[in-house]
Order: C-alpha cells, then structure tokens, then sequence
C-alpha cells in the first residue's frame, strides 16, 4: 500500500497505485537513459473519481524530482469544438516565453504552418491543410523536445479533448520510436464514441505495455485513508460504511471524509448511518442543492464559470454573470471555501490560463448542467459577446455561438461565417463546419444563404467530397453566388464529383454551367476545366474531344490563364495521342511566362488545383524534357512542404519527383521518393486515384531495377490489381501489371493484362508507347508462341515511336525490334537503339540497351559499358545479368 500522510487529500488516490506507479517510475528512468531513447506512451483509463488526475500529479512529481521537463493540459467537456485546445494548453507555455524570433527559430519551416494553429502567430492568406498542420505538430515536438530533454508529456481528460488535438496525438504516438519523449494520458472508458473513440484506440493501441485500468479502493485501503485523515480512532464500521457509501471511489471517498471532518461528526459506528447523506451532499443533486445554500451570487458566480469553462478569471466572469468586482471577489472566496473552485497549481500548465478552476471535473459537470435550459443558452449567448469585446476574436467566441437558439440573426451569421474563415485558415476545417452548420439553422438571409453553403462546400472539400458536394449543388441551385464566384463554386463542385469518383458528373456540371456564359475569360475557364476533367477520364470520352480541344486552343496565345490551362492541355492530349514530341513541347513551353508558372497557375494557387500542373510535368517528362519535368516537379514539393500541404498535394508532388528519377534512370532516388510518397498515401487513404499513381510508379521502379519480388510484396499488400480507377495513370496500369505478372512468371496472365490494355488505348485513342506500352511488352512475351503477331506489334510500336519523335521512344522500340531477332539483323537493330538512347536522358534505357547490344554482339566492352551504366543506375537485376555473361565468357570477344 502505498504510504500517504495524513491529510494530504491529493494523495488519497494513490493507495493501491504501486503497480502504476512503478510503471511511471520505470518509463521515466528509460526516458532519462539516453538521449537518443525511443519514446513511449502510458495509457490510463479509469471512471470518474479513481484517481487519473491524481496519477497524473503523482507522475509530474517523480518526472521533475528526476530533472525531467513536464508539460501538460487538460480536455473539458465544454471546450471540445474549440480546435488545438488541448494541444495549445500544451505547449503555449514552452512557446509564449520565447522571443518571436527564438520561436521561428526552433520550429524553422514548420513555424508559418503550426504557428497559427497554437495562436502564436497570425494564420497566412492560404488556407491551411489539416494534414500539413498536424505533421507541423508533431515537427513543433519534436524540435522542442530535443531542445528540453527529457521531456514528459502528461494529457488529462483525453476523452474531452478536441478532435483537432486527437488527430495529432494519434499522428504523435505514431512517431514515437524516434521521438525521445513520454506520454501518459488519461481518459475515461466509453465517455466518448465516434472519431474521438476511434482516434483515442489508436492512441492506446501504439503504447508499448497494456493500458492501465484503474479500480476502486479496497475495503482496507478506505479504512487506512479514513483512519489517515480522521485519525487512528476511526473504527472498522464507521471504515466499511464509508467504502460501502463511496464504492471505493477515491475522489468520493475524500469529498465524503472532508465533509465529516467539517460536521464535526465522530468516526464511529454511532455516527455510520449519517454518512450517505453527507456523500449526496458532495455530488449531484446535493451539491447543487449545497451550492444554492451559498445564495443566489455565489451560484451565478459559479455557472458563469461553469459556462466559460477554461480561463476562469473574477473579472470575466463579474462581466458574464453581471456583477461588480468586489462582489465576484466575494463569491470567489465563499466558492473556493466550499470546495467547489479553486486557485490552480501552479506547476500545473494543463490548467489553464485563468485565476480559479473547478476542484474536480465531476463538480464542474454537475454546475454546468444545473443551470436551467434556457439562461444556460443566454448565458452562452452573453459569453459570446464578453469574449468578442475582450478582443479574443470569432473563433474563440464560436464556442458559446454554437449553444446559442437559432432566431434569424443576422449578426450571429456574420460572426459564425468570420468564425469559419478562422479556422479553416489555421486548418480545422471541422470546427469551420460546425460554425457554418450552425449558421444555416438561424437561417441567413436569402441574399447570404447561397454563401453560407458555398463557404460550407469549401470547408469540407479536403475532408468530405461527398458533402461538400450536396453543400455546393444547393448553393448554385438558389440565387446569391455571381460572377467568379459562382464559376468557383462550380469548379470546386466539379472538383469533389472527380475525388468522389463521380467523373461523368463532374465533366457535366462544368459543361452545363459553360453552356450559361456569353464568350469570356469565365466561359473559357469552365471549357478549360472541361477539358481538364475529360483529359484524366481513364475511360473513353467523345471522339470529337482532340479536335475540339486543338481548335479551342489553336485561338490562345497564352494571354491569360484560361488560354494557358488550354495550352496545357492540348500539349497532355498530344502526348497520350502520340502525337509529335516538339508539338507537344512547343504547346507546353507557350503555357509559361518565361519559362515559369503564372500567377495564379501556381503549385499552392487553388483556382486550378493540382491536376493540370501534374499534365504539365507529365508532358515534359516524357518528351525527353527532363530537366523542365524535374525543376517542374521539385518546385511542386517546395511548395508544399513550405505551405505545411501534407495531404495528397504532397503525396503527388512525391511521386512525381519519382517520376522524373525513374524517368532519368535514378531508380534508388526514384524508389526513395516513391516509397515516402507511399507512406503519406497511406494517410490520405486507399482507393484513390492518388494511391493507384504511387503504387504504379513504385511497381514500375522496383522492376526496373530487377527486384521482382519486391514489386509483388507492394502490389499485394497495396491492392495493385484490378479493378482500375475510372482516371488515367501514368504509366498506364495495366502495362505495368501485365509486365509484372510476366515478372513473376504468370505470363499467361501478363498476355492477358497486356491484351486488355492493347484494347483499352485503342478505345481511347492512346497511341503513344512510352506513355502506354504495352505493345513492347506484349510482343517480347509473344514471340515464342506467336512470333509473327509479336513481329507485327514490335512493328506498330516503331511506327509510333518514330510519329512521336523522342530518342528514347524510337530507342525503346528499336529495343523491342532487336530482341525479335537473331543473328547480324539483331545486332544492328541493337546497335541502332544504343545510338539513339545515348542521345536520350533515360540512362536505365541505355544501360539495358548496352548490355542486350553487347550480349547479341559478344562483345565484352559494350557489355562492361552497360554495367558501368546499370551500377550508376542502380539496376541490380540489369547488373546481375551482365556480370553472369561477362563470369560464362562465352563466345565473347
């Protein structure tokens, strides 16, 4: 039993705790060890009253007495639509003391991501992505444990914490085995359901031990602690009615001996039967009976308190419960008397930034829900404004404007919509919901409402296509949206029917909204959208699509943005088309403004999105421009990672770095990239067409460099298997599928796969080998079994090489050509594909053109030319091939 002194009520709930409290001990010696020490995380569950809080104490108190750094916070029931609350409270304290210029220093680039999300600097003009903030989160951490170590992290009340702090946390445990810090966080069991149940599983699911569950006192221990605090007369039936009364609850158990001590009552079996009156004075119904015996100030002073929840200060709440000061100084004191409130610990950041907090959560519940229905709302209401003029802004005020009675408020509208537009720029586009759901219920004005939708269907796009698509097709269906700001509204709905897997519609409502517009700038963004949707369709589009798009654009001379997106685009469709390589080129390079982006066709600029930048460096990349497709492609992941956008803008700008690599023959520094932008996919989520572009690229990669059952590891664990997304990827998958089950030796499947996508570019109209190349494969696994086709379809692929024009089109064909033959024709069609990949910059491509052209000419110098090349590359099955050649010897010469 652990030894307590007499009186001293915080440690009431450590009897019985060794166990815990070993685990505590032992987690914060292994912290201590060493620097460099994985982190951990200590889970403790317990209902209310058995001691979490005082666990918690108990562990700051043996973390510091070992010169550890404590930060805590604490979640509160009222306060979980409040985003980063907790988190705030968390580390505000280790932040507000540095300087500005400290701060930057120590958070570096994350400082403009995770800054304005932890209030300590103001939100940019960009909106903020929720993924990004989140990984500045955990960065913010990491750098500022290296800076205090060893650093203990202690969060109470989990089950109230936002969800915004959740989904942090969840992120943080995730990354502990390099981050040298300990985390004990406390929750009840079942509080909570949803996402915020979900998220605190996962939490526990990452610490290293079984989570704790704490349990009642024993009979014996409530008797030691009753006989600790009244003394040592207490007898044994006076010990068991206080266990019995209680259930060995410790906070009960200690509320209950305090009132015992205050009533003067002996601690005998006489005076046994007085107790359960005594404990329902302590919680529920009395305690608020016992609150009302104080009078009517004391009891508005408390459920002014009840009501601002956090930052409890007498000035704000004389101001919410209409008070002079001396008189809420009064209450204060006569409250803090009874128990009810309290000065906070100091040493305890978790508590807020106020003078006073409630003694337990428990009595903070109780206050809050006694407060009668209707003035519990209008106190809100009033709490709302007392925030606003103390000038801490709309979004700290939304808490208490969302308890408020919808009454066709016009300023409460105004106030939810500013309030919204705060949070979505320090990224809670959650909380921004919230706000703006709840302005829809006041309702708006006619004239506001399409607004309100339109603002609701931005804030959910990142996070619910689904939604946001309902939002948005209201708001385009009522008057109010005009101008630009309709012709937005309908891109960014076309936007969520495309990641909704909704294409045709998506192609549709942008057609309809065009067919609206007289000839203009506006007219011409929807058609350039258009376009842009029908250009990643992975299935057949109209067949007048090339020819309208080409005359569309043959009237831009890049004048404006629309025109540039046209430019684009006609440059991405020549490409699939095969159409010639300077075509393409020439079409790509006028879209620019010397040589660079536009403004507003920037990688983070939201008016275009994502997708028509990724044809761009599509297009460069596989012409041979792989200088423009890389510059292209790594100002795409700058960009990202400056701005904090750690969602799926980051996992393309990954995998498109990749995609220049491969494509240059780096395959190590191809795989790297592909595989970090794997990692980040995962996040975001399987099934879209984002996951379908990594996972293709890194099969792709990883067969390239020879290690086959790599590629069929990523491809089963990652679902790289039919049935295909409706949008197209590059490379084409089923080539790349085809060519891995020929890999695997399934190559009766990979004819098949291989087949399939002969006839799924044919219905599209994608004739180019590089972008789709099939036919190479296809006639290489056929030219035992069917050598006259395979000669046919190595004859088509040359044909369309040469139509495109590239060194490393024609080179691969050529390739194809030589690998059909035998004898002298092989080797001079060889010898042609090695000159014309020396001249390309896909070094892979004329490593394996040098190997296979000095296998067929015997020749030892070609052959060790192509090793040199396959070992810069880091072809290891292409360097496995030319070693064994070169140890047989052969026929070599």
């Amino acid at each position: 039993m652990t030894e307590v002194r007499p009186m001293e009520a915080a440690s009431a709930s450590l009897w019985e705790r060794d166990e815990e409290l070993a685990a505590v001990a032992q987690a914060v010696d292994a912290l201590r060890a060493d620097r460099s020490s994985s982190g951990s995380l200590l889970m403790v569950q317990g209902e209310a009253g058995l001691g979490k809080t005082a666990l918690l104490a108990e562990t700051r108190r043996i973390a510091e007495e070992r010169g550890c750094t404590v930060w805590s916070a604490r979640g509160g029931e009222t306060l979980r639509s409040v985003p980063f609350n907790v988190i705030r409270q968390l580390l505000q304290p280790a932040l507000v003391s540095l300087m500005p210029e400290e701060a930057r220093e120590y958070l570096g680039d994350w400082y403009e991501v995770a800054g304005p999300a932890l209030g300590i600097t103001e939100p940019g003009e960009r909106q903020a992505d929720p993924q990004g903030v989140r990984d500045g989160l955990v960065a913010a951490v990491r750098r500022l444990a290296r800076r205090d170590w060893p650093l203990v992290l202690l969060i109470d009340d989990a089950h109230w914490a936002d969800q915004e702090t959740l989904l942090w946390l969840a992120a943080f445990a995730e990354r502990l085995d390099d981050l040298s810090v300990l985390v004990v966080v406390a929750r009840r069991p079942g509080e909570v359901s949803g996402e915020s149940a979900r998220l605190l599983d996962a939490v526990a699911a990452t610490a290293g031990r079984p989570r704790t569950l704490l349990s009642a006192l024993t009979p014996d221990a409530t008797a030691g602690l009753t006989r600790a605090t009244l003394g040592a007369h207490a007898d044994a039936p006076f010990c068991r009615e206080v266990w019995a009364v209680t259930g060995g609850n410790p906070y009960e158990t200690v509320e209950l001996l305090a009132k015992v001590q205050d009533s003067e009552l002996e601690p005998t079996e006489g005076s046994a039967a007085e107790l359960r009156a005594l404990n329902r004075s302590a919680r529920g119904g009395g305690l608020v009976a016992r609150l009302e015996e104080l009078g009517i100030d004391a009891t508005r002073f408390a459920w002014a308190a009840a009501i601002l929840g956090t930052g409890i200060t007498v000035r704000l709440v004389a101001k919410l419960a209409t008070m002079d000061p001396a008189a809420a100084a009064r209450c204060a004191e006569l409250l803090k008397g009874a128990r009810i409130l309290a000065e906070p610990d100091p040493s305890d950041t978790g508590a807020g930034d106020g003078e006073l907090e409630f003694v337990h959560p428990l009595i903070a519940t109780a206050v809050y829900h006694s407060i009668p229905d209707a003035l519990r709302t209008a106190m809100h209401g009033i709490a709302a404004q007392v925030i606003t003029d103390s000038g801490l802004g709309a979004a700290m005020a939304s808490r208490h404007l969302l308890q408020v009675h919808p009454d066709d408020d016009e300023e409460l509208v105004e106030q939810l919509r500013e309030a919204a537009r705060e949070h979505v720029a320090v990224g809670a586009p959650d909380a921004a919901r919230r706000c703006l759901e709840r302005a829809l219920l006041e309702p708006p004005t006619p004239d506001v409402h399409a607004r309100v939708l339109y603002e609701l269907g931005c804030a959910t796009l990142l996070t619910a296509p689904a939604v946001t698509i309902d939002h948005l097709q209201s708001a385009l269906g009522m008057p109010g949206l005009a101008g630009d700001e309709r012709v937005d509204a309908v891109f960014r709905l076309s936007q969520a029917l495309l990641h909704n897997d909704q294409l045709e519609e998506a192609v549709r409502t942008v057609e309809a909204e065009a067919a609206r517009h007289e000839d203009g700038p506006a007219k011409l963004r929807l058609q350039a959208v258009r376009f842009m949707w029908e250009g990643i369709a992975g299935e057949a589009v109209s067949p007048d699509r090339s020819e309208r798009l080409a005359a569309l654009a043959a009237t831009c001379a890049g004048r404006d943005n629309s025109e540039r997106a046209l430019l684009m685009l006609r440059g991405f469709d020549a490409l699939i088309h095969g159409e010639n390589a300077e075509e393409v080129v020439e079409y790509c390079d006028r879209s620019l403004v010397n040589g660079r982006l536009a403004p507003g066709l920037g990688w983070t600029d939201t008016e275009w999105g994502i997708e028509l930048l990724l044809m761009l460096a599509s297009s460069y990349a596989h012409t041979d421009r792989l200088d423009r497709a890389e510059s292209l492609c790594t100002e795409a992941l700058r960009a990202y990672e400056t701005a904090g956008w750690s969602g799926g803008h980051l996992v393309l700008a990954h995998a498109y770095v990749g995609l220049a690599h491969r494509r240059r023959g780096r395959l190590r520094e191809a795989e790297t990239s592909l595989r970090e932008s794997l990692r980040l996919a995962e996040r975001v989520g399987r099934g879209l067409p984002l996951y379908w572009t990594v996972t293709c690229n890194l099969v792709d990669t990883l067969l390239a460099r020879g290690h086959v059952v790599e590629a069929w590891e990523i491809a089963e664990r990652y679902g790289f298997a039919p049935p295909y997304p409706s949008t197209i990827v590059m490379p084409d998958v089923r080539s790349v599928r085809g060519r891995l089950l020929i890999a695997v030796g399934r190559t009766k499947d990979g004819i098949n796969e291989l087949e399939e996508a002969e006839k799924s570019a044919a219905a599209r109209g994608h004739h180019n080998p590089v972008v789709v190349p099939w036919a190479l494969d296809l006639a290489r696994a056929l030219a035992t079994e069917d050598p006259a086709r395979a000669a046919r379809l190595a004859t088509d692929a040359r044909r369309q090489a040469e139509r495109f024009g590239t060194d490393t089109a024609i080179g691969e064909a050529l390739r194809c050509a030589a690998a059909l033959e035998t004898g002298q024709r092989a080797v001079r069609l060889a010898a042609q594909a090695v000159a014309y990949l020396e001249a390309s910059p896909c070094q892979y491509e004329h490593a394996a053109a040098r190997v296979e052209y000095g296998i067929a000419a015997r020749s030892v110098a070609e052959i060790n030319r192509g090793l040199a090349l396959a070992r810069s590359c880091g072809a290891d099955g292409l360097v496995a091939t030319a070693r064994e050649v070169l140890e047989t010897g052969r026929g070599l010469r």
